[in-house]
């Protein structure tokens, strides 16, 4: 992503912008002696693909890496295994769902507790709102510096990242919301970083709940090249997996289909799509947007 250029003429090149990961996987070592040599390889492998990350559920515990898809899943998988000789097991791929409001609300809290014989107080009301996806979250304080201090800002403004990055359904990241922050209530001895950072998330949580909050799954973006006598196999095969076709381009004795199917249908798709075409179609796909579950789908979801 970096420019090399001459000293005398500096020039900045458009840095190329990766997808976010849509997909992510559990991987646990097998010995406790493994355990370092996993984190050298994810380590190592995430320095050389942008589009691999790694990270630590602050719930669980486990470590989960994310990627653009299945395939790229199994090759990190399978490489940690073969290069880095390292001993794991590895868990289901699971969908990186992310929730959003649907309408606009207002929450309040006050947090007032004694904690180590000291009191603690402070109040914050926000209003939340959705925004359009894919412009990500803006927070905005329209407060005087009676109400919220200029020194307890960043730990409201802390205390509100840390609330949407847990959710509200089923603690995935609520995404694309606007956050003004309206009023407050501060004491001038009890009011605390910690106690404003609280009172910051309760509210955030609070009104988030009230604003009709939503869960988005990855939809992905899917190019099939198939023969033309099994077209109609796969064009039945992708509505039955929720997808829209969005286009359809004729080649010499193949057709190419581009459309547009949830990534929690497109499991064991390779495997399917060579069933289905006695191993004569190929495809390829990357992630498009997020987009909103059906209803029915989301209660099953967050009821697993």
């Amino acid at each position: 992503g970096d420019t090399l250029c001459a000293e005398n003429n500096p020039i900045l090149l458009e840095r190329i912008t990766f997808p976010e990961p849509v997909i992510a996987m559990a991987v646990e070592p097998k010995t406790q002696a493994d355990r370092e040599k996993l984190g050298e390889a994810l380590a190592a492998l995430a320095e050389e693909d942008p589009t691999f990350k790694v990270k630590i559920d602050a719930d669980t515990g486990q470590t989960l890496i994310s990627g653009m898809g299945e395939l790229h899943l199994e090759i990190i998988k399978d490489r940690m295994f073969r290069e880095f000789k390292v001993q794991a097991n590895a868990g289901r791929p699971m969908v990186a769902y992310r929730e959003a409001l649907q309408a606009a609300a207002t929450g309040e809290h006050i947090f007032q507790r004694e904690i180590g014989g000291h009191n603690l107080f402070a109040g914050i009301r926000l209003e939340v709102a959705p925004r359009e996806r894919g412009s990500g979250t803006a927070i905005s304080f329209e407060v005087d510096e009676q109400q919220i201090p200029a020194i307890f800002r960043d730990s409201v403004d802390q205390g509100v990242r840390d609330a949407l990055i847990t959710g509200i359904l089923g603690n995935y990241p609520l995404i694309d919301v606007g956050v003004r922050i309206i009023s407050g209530a501060s004491h001038p001895v009890d009011s605390t970083e910690v106690a404003f950072r609280s009172a910051a998330i309760m509210a955030l949580r609070t009104a988030a709940q009230a604003a009709q909050p939503a869960l988005l799954e990855p939809i992905m973006k899917v190019e099939i090249v198939t023969p033309d006598e099994h077209l109609g196999d796969v064009i039945g095969d992708v509505n039955g997996r929720r997808g829209r076709i969005k286009e359809m381009v004729a080649q010499e004795g193949a057709q190419v289909i581009h459309a547009e199917v949830p990534l929690a249908e497109l499991f064991g798709y390779s495997t399917g799509l060579r069933s289905i075409t006695r191993g004569r179609a190929s495809y390829s796909m990357e992630p498009a947007r997020f987009d909103l579950v059906p209803q029915n789908l989301q209660e099953s979801i967050l009821n697993r």
